[in-house]
């Protein structure tokens, strides 16, 4: 274990990802573990995130991911407006089976989720430098996912062309955005919503799936 992450951390993830139902294989809680790691170390000179304190990393990080894994199965992903890797990097880790693509238009963090994937060597990640609208990719993914990105509007509008009718869109937002839901394009609905509870966060989170109608 990297001397950047602690027992304290280590403990923290292993209980979080049980209250959230959520079962870590040895091999995967090590690779989350250095994935904290690397986000501690690249940060103070990347500014991958606002959270500072690495003591608040696994609960607003880790376990925020994973609290979204229970309604995501195999299959080819996509992490729209992925910064540091969130929840783009633990989906790889916990589901090696599926393709998963993270995108961001900044080419620091891409930098950054390049030397993530090298170092944990997760083959079946792929990083995407570009703008999501100019993003062309050769199949359909069978699910999308934003976490703290932009508005449900924007986020539907933008990748509406890398999904169709079977495709789930998953929207990681706090407070639940009922303002949100009403403008969202008339070719969306959602299909369902959920009211998470990460350990060790205060505050509301929500995730809303919406599915594509035309």
């Amino acid at each position: 274990m990297s001397s950047l992450v602690t027992a304290q951390h280590a403990e923290e993830l292993s209980t979080g990802a049980r209250q959230l139902g959520v079962a870590l294989t040895e091999n995967q809680h090590q690779l989350l573990l250095g994935y904290l790691a690397l986000l501690i170390k690249w940060n103070k000179a990347y500014n991958l995130t606002a959270v500072r304190n690495p003591d608040e990393m696994v609960s607003r990080h880790l376990l925020d991911s994973l609290s979204v894994m229970p309604f995501i199965e195999n299959g080819r992903w996509l992490d729209v407006g992925s910064g540091g890797g969130m929840p783009g990097i633990p989906l790889a880790i916990l589901f090696p089976e599926s393709q998963v693509t993270c995108l961001d238009s900044n080419g620091k963090k891409t930098r950054f989720l390049t030397q993530v994937k090298l170092e944990l060597k997760l083959d079946n990640l792929q990083v995407i430098h570009s703008r999501v609208e100019e993003f062309q990719p050769e199949l359909p993914f069978n699910g999308i996912v934003s976490r703290a990105f932009s508005s449900m509007e924007n986020f539907s509008n933008w990748t509406r062309h890398l999904g169709n009718s079977e495709t789930r869109w998953l929207a990681m937002k706090g407070v639940h955005p009922a303002d949100e839901l009403v403008a969202l394009p008339s070719d969306f609905r959602l299909d369902s919503e959920h009211a998470l509870t990460v350990p060790g966060c205060q505050g509301q989170r929500h995730l809303l799936i919406l599915r594509r109608t035309a």
